[in-house]
């Protein structure tokens, strides 16, 4: 392994040259049209088979004959905020920021292929590279299965990595069943009767009947659901009315759901209607509720968990295997490649306790670029482990 660890440091300089660049002209999601051609071209290169995919995504195949089957996938998409660094590298595009670390998971899967090219002849079986697009929203990865990824050949495992900011460069965390939660959507449309307000008897105030549903709903997490299961509602947003001597007819109510058990996610519309629908019922009100199942429970294999963890363990850069007790209440679409087949979605740290902390999604977000020779290191590590000759 000595041989590959010096050729991953040997690349170190090109994987931050590779992200830099990304970061500096991000794009939303299925818009990647610049990030894809980067990572066409740069697979070519490899000798590997290489195709597009549901719009802006990019499959490769890295085939060393017969054997297990390992993919191994980034996302490659930014998100609509306006960045606030003072890196060098800033974006260059107004507000649209690679704000969640995908830049650096293109760089590190596009320095993994670079790897597992160079020592093929220690591989028997295939590797799929995925770079898919829309993590971020509407998501892309159930398109890419729905367009056969997963398929000829049919994969066995499935890897994937989040650099992690709450962990320090070092250190691989991961959840041994549940790594993230369900992320659903709801809609509420909350119907009164308009009037004057000098005469409120006279209307159904629907700012009235929506201010119980929002408190109310809250009771459904505190005192519905066992407390030993997680589980948020959270009400994003909450716009009605039309003047302030007026009372109004309509209000909209849009918000999230998140859990991490699969069957109480199925109980969740019900228990949020009736609370809705007692409450309206008490007002004299009428209401609509748009219940949208989204991303699902990200499960990770426990038995590929503690097989691999030798091998993890191993890697010269990594301190600590960090066993994450608690999930995720943050959503990820690689979810819909475990429901297919086996895998693990991994936690990469990439904090610098020297550098300030701010989390993803946030303007001032960026990570520990000593980071992507680790991450190059446990993808490689990992398929040596699962397909090496």
């Amino acid at each position: 392994m000595d041989e590959i660890i010096k050729f991953i440091e040997g690349i170190e300089e090109q994987l931050i040259t590779i992200r830099r660049d990304i970061h500096q002209y991000p794009e939303m999601g299925f818009e990647e049209y610049r990030t894809s051609q980067k990572i066409f071209d740069f697979l070519k290169k490899l000798d590997l088979e290489v195709k597009r995919i549901a719009t802006t995504g990019v499959v490769a195949l890295l085939d060393c004959g017969e054997g297990p089957v390992i993919a191994l996938r980034a996302d490659i998409d930014a998100l609509p905020i306006e960045e606030k660094t003072k890196v060098s590298y800033k974006s260059k595009v107004t507000g649209v920021m690679h704000a969640c670390g995908h830049d650096g998971h293109t760089a590190i899967l596009l320095g993994v292929a670079k790897v597992l090219s160079k020592f093929r002849d220690r591989l028997k079986g295939k590797v799929k590279f995925i770079f898919q697009p829309a993590e971020e929203g509407p998501g892309g990865a159930l398109p890419l299965i729905e367009a056969g990824v997963l398929e000829e050949p049919q994969v066995d495992n499935i890897f994937g990595l989040h650099v992690e900011e709450s962990l320090p460069t070092g250190t691989i965390g991961v959840q041994p069943k549940v790594g993230s939660a369900a992320a659903d959507e709801i809609d509420i449309l909350i119907k009164g009767k308009g009037g004057h307000a000098a005469a409120p008897h006279q209307g159904v105030d629907a700012i009235i009947t929506a201010s119980q549903v929002v408190t109310a709903l809250q009771t459904v997490v505190s005192r519905q659901i066992n407390p030993q299961k997680s589980a948020v509602i959270s009400l994003g947003t909450i716009n009605g009315g039309y003047k302030r001597n007026v009372i109004a007819d309509e209000v909209e109510i849009t918000g999230t759901v998140r859990t991490t058990d699969p069957d109480l996610r199925k109980m969740m519309p019900e228990m949020i209607e009736q609370i809705i629908r007692g409450i309206t019922l008490s007002q004299r009100s009428d209401y609509n509720l748009d219940y949208r199942f989204g991303y699902p429970v990200l499960i990770n294999s426990t038995e590929l968990v503690h097989e691999l963890k030798d091998a993890i363990g191993a890697i010269p850069y990594v301190d600590e295997i960090k066993y994450i007790s608690q999930s995720s209440m943050g959503a990820e679409d690689f979810a819909y490649y475990l429901q297919q087949v086996p895998g693990i979605f991994f936690r990469l740290g990439a904090a610098d306790p020297s550098e300030d902390y701010y989390p993803g999604h946030h303007p001032k977000f960026n990570f520990d670029e000593r980071a992507l020779k680790i991450g190059v290191a446990l993808f490689v590590y990992i398929t040596l482990n699962r397909i090496e000759e």
